[in-house]
């Protein structure tokens, strides 16, 4: 087996409307499927992948075993300088929990800043240092 990436991770989230503002401010595309066995979702579209989002009440067949609002951690890639990002956040009212660091990502250094999203879930806004 050859595993070649990430196409999509799933955030158990309390309120999918105010998840996708939240993200879609940030720069993410909301985006709506159907994936033929439980009717109508959301999720959050970043370049090649995807976040879904699974309401906490949901009757998705296939979840987590303790799928829980606020227990997500990722990182968001950026081509936009952190100085630039750290302005955005500003703007959209979001507090930034740490940063700008610097970090090591899956092939190299990121500078990075880190915040919560609405249900607590650790979100890393990362540059690779050559962008």
């Amino acid at each position: 087996m050859n595993l070649t990436g990430i196409d999509h991770v799933v955030l158990t989230v309390e309120d999918v409307d105010r998840t996708c503002a939240f993200y879609e401010a940030l720069g993410a595309e909301v985006v709506t499927f159907d994936d033929g066995r439980t009717g109508e979702r959301r999720a959050l579209r970043f370049g090649d992948q995807k976040i879904n989002l699974h309401p906490v009440d949901t009757d998705v067949e296939h979840v987590a075993a303790a799928p829980t609002p606020g227990a997500g951690d990722c990182c968001l890639l950026t081509e936009t300088p952190i100085a630039e990002v750290e302005a955005r956040l500003r703007e959209c009212d979001v507090e930034i929990v740490e940063g700008p660091v610097e970090r090591t990502g899956a092939v190299g250094r990121l500078e990075s800043v880190y915040v919560r999203d609405p249900d607590g879930n650790l979100v890393e806004i990362g540059r690779y240092e050559d962008d």
